[in-house]
């Protein structure tokens, strides 16, 4: 519901700034974000505090090249390519960093104003936010060594002198969260002298200094730069990290959370309809702290989900599934999970820290690295590493169990893809879990970066090939994947925010009750976690009597007089007391 409740936009964005720089004259700042932002001083805050999204939010994640063609833009090819096989099924498109870069795939980005020539201009994604709405990284923490910020930070000059976090080696620095094991601060020489600059993830990518106020009014015209592109969708890239402080874990600081609501009180101001999404990945309790209380992100990933389904599926038990899934809280009226089972990334592992055992963790390693995966380390205390994320193409990674590869590998993956997308949450699905994508060992060689295993580059016209061939599993996997959407989206019983309860059906199966905000849909989903066919008593489902239950999935009807529900291995059913 709206709050009909008014505040003014002035005052509000400076208790805000106020939280973050009580030094400072934040009346001042804030009149400066404002004309940044092209918003006028005496507009009114948004509150917001309202669903903007349905069941038939679905988003694709992809790079703006992981389909290309000769002699054509790459960004115009995926818009071809998302208008041909995806357009009924799809709503929104997360373009991965399309900014000039000098690493990481783009997340090591050089000029936050410019696409990078060799996907397309401005003009290709204004294309796409025509018809698609538009997810782009606002990556906050951190910018290349190669910008312009960087190089008049080595030359002393503005913009960008004061821009990055300068630290002396006598620091103690041991209390530091870091996700990678390269060290922490870069020796960096300039007109002054030599300098050391904090990186949290490598040392091209230099972390931003926002306790200087001048860095936070650079990001605010970034975002007014991406919202008047036609970008709807926010996502905060490692947003964790943004504050830094002595003495502190340098993590989740209070100010990072200030900087995550200031943000989304412009955001909305500008457009109502836009959402903020903060990507943190770490164990799940300090994930869902980034929703606060419904006045931070809109939408927090859902970075538990893909380590915890692929160990349910690869050792054929849903119990830690079943355990953390009963342990997450309805997201409130405002708010979303964003569920993935797949992503540029890796699968991490943090997310999954205290939900599984070390002994689990280390199985599922082992096992992901005899389908041939990767596996990335991060630096913990004393010098120590320990395993961070693996890197796999989930398509590979679901050939088998912890016994060793099966028969069940497309069968397994698409019951992977079932069970996000019956989740209350909206459903993000990697481009490459669309398509089947394997291992590409070529571009882990060419690229030395274990993540590459999972970022392939199809060739379009070698797609369509692969597509229109039904004898491939990549024809098959779009195909039944496009189907289960269909069935989604036509669901109210998944809108992301309909209630949600797990149902306790044993270990073998993940099982859990969506009803529609307005009660009319109820939908049972049980998924059969195993490679063993298995039965279950209805009575235990719980169905009502008076209403007559179809399987979504099947067509077939089911009533209390049944006696079991038989499921084969990785089989599902949806079972719904309407059918739309």
């Amino acid at each position: 519901m709206i709050d009909s409740r008014t505040r003014p936009l002035l005052p509000v964005v400076a208790e805000h700034l106020s939280r973050i720089y009580p030094t400072l004259d934040c009346q001042e700042l804030a009149q400066q974000a404002l004309r940044k932002m092209r918003l006028e001083l005496d507009s009114d805050a948004c509150r917001l505090h309202q669903n903007k999204w349905s069941e038939r939010d679905v988003w694709v994640i992809t790079y703006g090249d992981s389909v290309v063609t000769q002699d054509e833009p790459p960004l115009q090819t995926l818009r071809k390519f998302a208008n041909d096989y995806l357009s009924e099924v799809v709503s929104g498109l997360h373009i991965l960093p399309f900014f000039p870069y000098s690493s990481d795939d783009g997340f090591s980005v050089i000029d936050y104003s410019q696409v990078n020539d060799s996907l397309g201009d401005w003009s290709d994604i204004e294309a796409i936010a025509q018809e698609y709405d538009v997810m782009a990284d606002l990556v906050i923490n951190h910018c290349s060594q190669r910008s312009r910020w960087f190089e008049n930070f080595r030359q002393r000059k503005d913009p960008g002198k004061d821009y990055f976090y300068e630290v002396s080696v006598d620091e103690d620095l041991t209390a530091v969260v870091r996700p990678r094991t390269s060290p922490l601060l870069r020796a960096t020489q300039t007109l002054d002298g030599e300098r050391h600059v904090w990186c949290t993830f490598s040392h091209d990518q230099v972390d931003l200094d926002f306790s200087n106020p001048l860095v936070f009014l650079e990001m605010v015209q970034i975002i007014r730069r991406y919202l008047e592109q036609g970008v709807r969708i926010f996502r905060l890239d490692a947003v964790a990290f943004l504050w830094k402080e002595i003495g502190t874990d340098c993590v989740h600081r209070p100010q990072t959370h200030e900087f995550v609501r200031l943000f989304r009180t412009l955001i909305e101001a500008h457009s109502k309809e836009a959402i903020v999404i903060t990507e943190t990945n770490v164990p799940n309790h300090e994930n869902l702290s980034y929703f606060g209380n419904a006045n931070e992100a809109h939408a927090v990933y859902n970075f538990s989900l893909p380590p915890l389904l692929l160990h349910a599926l690869v050792a054929g038990t849903s119990e830690h599934l079943q355990r953390w899934q009963m342990s997450m809280p309805p997201a409130q009226t405002g708010t979303f999970y964003f569920n993935f089972i797949a992503s540029h990334d890796g699968i991490g592992l943090r997310p999954a820290k205290g939900l599984l055992s070390q002994a689990d963790l280390d199985e599922l390693a082992n096992t992901m690295q005899s389908f041939g995966a990767r596996i990335s380390w991060r630096a913990i205390a004393d010098g120590q590493n320990e395993p961070y994320e693996i890197n796999v193409a989930l398509y590979d990674a679901l050939q088998g169990t912890v016994n060793g590869p099966d028969k069940w590998q497309q069968a397994r993956f698409i019951c992977a893809h079932a069970v996000m997308f019956a989740l209350e949450g909206v459903p993000g699905i990697y481009i490459h879990s669309l398509l089947g994508t394997q291992n590409d060992y070529e571009r882990v060689e060419l690229t030395n970066h274990n993540r590459s295993i999972n970022r392939h580059k199809w060739d379009y016209d070698s797609l369509v090939e692969a597509l229109a061939n039904e004898r491939t599993h990549h024809a098959n996997i779009l195909a039944e994947l496009k189907r289960l959407l269909a069935l989604r989206i036509r669901q109210p019983a998944f809108h992301p925010n309909a209630v949600q309860y797990t149902l306790h059906l044993g270990h073998s199966v993940f099982a859990f009750w969506r009803q529609s905000i307005n009660r009319a849909q109820s939908v049972f989903c049980i998924h059969n976690m195993t490679d063993q066919a298995i039965s279950i008593p209805l009575s235990s489902v719980n169905l009502i009597s008076l209403e007559q239950w179809v399987d979504l999935i099947t067509d077939r009807a089911y009533s209390v007089d049944d006696e079991m529900l038989y499921l084969q291995p990785y089989q599902f059913v949806w079972l719904s007391n309407r059918v739309m």
